[in-house]
């Protein structure tokens, strides 16, 4: 997620960091819906509309926000109206707050999706979403009822997460973690950072791993850098530029473990965003079973 400060405007989205092209993951949008909450919860829309999705021309004025939530990269504004707007950035959204008097760049005019000017003034602009959906809050449950738990919400149970990962033992390692419906909010980065930390190698069939552990860990890294100040997508405890992650963005680089060379391979097989996966060859062997 990348925040940015413009005249006292603040934007909040996500950033290719050189590491591939990377969807945010569900730590990235909590810190989104607590940052917009902090701006808009109790206020009053005094004009606003869709731009896009079934409901693009819908007026949102005269709602207040209510609430917001997340579930896996998913966030849901709540008016109270009884609906609930459903929005996820996937590849290329990022949502921005101006405040009173301000607009966004003339430039990104065209790629706005939402427009909320509240009762102070401020305005909420969500660019370029590829998600935009109006639906009853009270149908919620329903339309994300497919993913997985969620490390970040209270209902998160992990004997669920290890009981749906199991279920297809034979899945490499990458693409049963970045199946949301396994566990919602795991993306990219952390599932390549857990499982060097689970000395898996990440085309292991998910059925070779203890994944008890596996799933605690994955769920109290994605906790730390949801919650925990100077902490975000920080897997090493160092934040010092190149040594925040053990194996994402490194490859060609010693492993900051043992010293071996990272390799990375390009995509995930059958993966449509064609992420890449990172990985020690000597912290996390080969096994018979890789593919």
């Amino acid at each position: 997620m990348v925040i940015r400060h413009a005249g006292g405007d603040s934007w909040f989205g996500w950033s290719d960091t050189g590491m591939g092209r990377r969807m945010p993951e569900g730590d990235s949008v909590f810190r989104l819906r607590q940052r917009l909450a902090a701006a808009s919860v109790g206020h009053t829309i005094a004009s606003g509309e869709l731009r896009s999705g079934d409901a693009a021309g819908t007026p949102l004025a005269g709602a207040r926000i209510a609430s917001y939530d997340t579930h896996g990269k998913h966030l849901l504004t709540r008016f109270d109206t009884g609906q609930t707007l459903h929005t996820h950035l996937r590849m290329q959204g990022s949502w921005t707050v101006t405040r009173p008097g301000r607009r966004i760049p003339s430039r990104e005019e065209h790629r706005v999706r939402v427009r909320m000017r509240l009762d102070d003034g401020s305005t909420l602009w969500g660019i370029d979403l590829p998600v935009v959906e109006l639906v009853a809050t009270a149908g919620e449950g329903g339309l994300l009822a497919y993913l997985g738990p969620d490390p970040l919400r209270e209902d998160w149970d992990a004997a669920e997460a290890v009981r749906r990962l199991a279920s297809r033992p034979e899945r490499p390692l990458v693409a049963a973690l970045l199946d949301q419906r396994n566990l919602a909010g795991l993306g990219n980065l952390w599932v390549n950072e857990t499982a060097f930390l689970s000395g898996a190698h990440p085309f292991a069939p998910i059925g070779s791993v203890d994944l008890a552990p596996l799933v605690e860990r994955a769920a109290r890294m994605l906790r730390i850098s949801a919650t925990v100040p100077g902490m975000y997508q920080v897997t090493t405890g160092s934040t010092r530029k190149g040594e925040s992650h053990w194996v994402v963005g490194r490859a060609g680089r010693p492993c900051l473990r043992c010293g071996t060379r990272i390799l990375v391979r390009n995509e995930v097989a059958n993966d449509p965003e064609r992420r890449r996966t990172w990985w020690c060859p000597r912290c996390q062997p080969e096994c018979d079973a890789v593919m």
